[in-house]
């Protein structure tokens, strides 16, 4: 084996880590600390060349492939026991064009260096809520965030993608380059091959936006939550609204008796003018008797960071998702009696607000079926120490069940763990049947698998 390795090494640029080396444990890990797993070998590429050399010699001697880009995903798929993790977090440039407002993205890049690059021009792209989470893997499930409303999903912004494909060749996807390929990346995962670099167009976003923040006690969740359903059905599509059931952080601002409650929070951002953001968040601080309410402007890029103290590196993470075409009576009533309280401090429950430019879209138009419901729900358990393990999973699980009968049908791929390979129908839906087409024609031997997996039409 060791001549093998050896080999790989002489032809890789970057770095090939072996189980004893000493920076081997740390490269393997990834944000959820439940998953433990150990490769035979990681390959920190530092170009498309040597991802496809990866792939070839992960070909030759019989090893499963696994791609990193930020390790953000839940379900742990960047990594697996005894196969070749292919790691593109060397690979992070983002160059800015502000005359053209694009970006050219590799992706290992996270989107706190993107935002950080971007904001510089008063530009940006739908990119999630956690600065931490990779550019690939959010891309390529579709891509909610604060702008979605806005300025639609991030693959609404994809202009283009360079993809070294299962057999090595690396390919130009766009709407006049393998536009099948192209048409699968923009929701399919990573199915199809191993994006090297993304290019998005921009929108004129910040440095600075109206932000709100408003917590609500637990006793005003049935009230706020009617309210903010009402709000989300009037509010101008620049607002991107969360609204989150959390732990209550023992910090200033918050008062000390409330410190450890469970809350229900809205948490907004206004993509517009400040002016215009304040005039439209400003309701949000009268939709109950608030104990903290926040509305004020703040950089971009600060926002984009807020949640991630909330969800560090190495706790424990187990999620389970669906889709809302109303938020319900039924639905507020479910939510609201069986959160309090939640497991493990990093716990969140969440609705995330859809519909504007998401739903202007075609769900035929790309990979990504899911743009006519209006919300999006998640449960994020999130705790420290593994012999909690059963039971934050055990009331994940309750909580889903619960719920599910006030789902629309689906679930964003993004928000799949690693227990549910049955639901590959409720990720695609309508789409499924085109995807696993083109996953014939690009991947037929399935080497790309773990991931939310499309399996080739026979």
């Amino acid at each position: 084996m060791k001549t093998m390795t050896d080999e790989l090494a002489r032809r890789l640029a970057g770095d090939l880590i072996r189980p004893d080396d000493p920076e081997f444990d740390g490269a393997r890990r990834v944000w959820n600390g439940m998953i433990d797993r150990a490769p035979a070998l990681i390959a920190r590429c530092v170009s498309a060349a040597d991802v496809s050399a990866s792939l070839d010699f992960a070909r030759r001697n019989g090893l499963e492939v696994s791609v990193r880009s930020g390790g953000h995903g839940v379900a742990g798929n960047a990594v697996s026991d005894g196969g070749l993790m292919i790691d593109l977090s060397p690979m992070k440039t983002v160059h800015v064009d502000p005359r053209n407002r694009t970006a050219r993205v590799e992706s290992g890049a996270t989107w706190g260096l993107v935002d950080e690059r971007t904001q510089r021009h008063g530009l940006a792209v739908t990119a999630g809520v956690d600065s931490r989470t990779g550019v690939a893997g959010l891309t390529l499930g579709g891509g909610f965030g604060y702008l979605g409303r806005a300025c639609g999903l991030t693959i609404d912004s994809l202009l283009s993608a360079e993809v070294v494909l299962a057999d090595g060749r690396l390919v130009v996807a766009s709407e006049d380059e393998h536009p099948d390929l192209f048409w699968a990346l923009r929701g399919g995962g990573g199915n199809f091959g191993i994006v090297t670099t993304f290019e998005f167009r921009l929108h004129e976003v910040g440095p600075d936006v109206m932000t709100a923040q408003v917590f609500h006690p637990m006793d005003q969740a049935t009230q706020v939550l009617a309210r903010y359903r009402d709000y989300m059905a009037g509010a101008p599509d620049e607002v991107g609204c969360y609204a989150l059931f959390v732990n209550v952080p023992g910090v200033d601002p918050f008062p000390a008796e409330r410190h450890g409650t469970t809350a229900l929070a809205l948490v907004a951002c206004h993509a517009g003018s400040v002016e215009d953001g304040e005039v439209a968040l400003k309701p949000l601080a009268s939709l109950g008797r608030p104990f903290l309410a926040a509305i004020a402007p703040m950089a971009y890029a600060t926002l984009q960071q807020s949640f991630d103290a909330g969800a560090p590196n190495g706790a424990r993470y187990y999620w389970k998702a669906g889709f809302l075409d109303d938020l319900t009576e039924g639905a507020i009533d479910t939510l609201a009696s069986r959160v309090d309280p939640l497991p493990g401090p990093y716990t969140n429950v969440f609705l995330e607000s859809l519909g504007g430019a998401i739903a202007r879209v075609d769900p035929a138009a790309t990979a990504f079926p899911h743009r006519g419901s209006r919300f999006g729900f998640g449960i994020s358990t999130g705790w420290e120490d593994a012999t909690n393990d059963d039971q934050a999973i055990a009331w994940t699980r309750s909580l889903h069940e619960a719920m599910s009968a006030h789902y629309a049908g689906g679930v964003y791929s993004n928000y799949v763990d690693r227990d549910e390979a049955d639901r590959i129908g409720d990720v695609f839906r309508a789409n499924h049947a085109r995807l696993q087409e083109i996953k014939a024609a690009y991947d037929p031997d399935n080497r790309f698998h773990l991931n939310v997996n499309i399996v080739p039409a026979v």
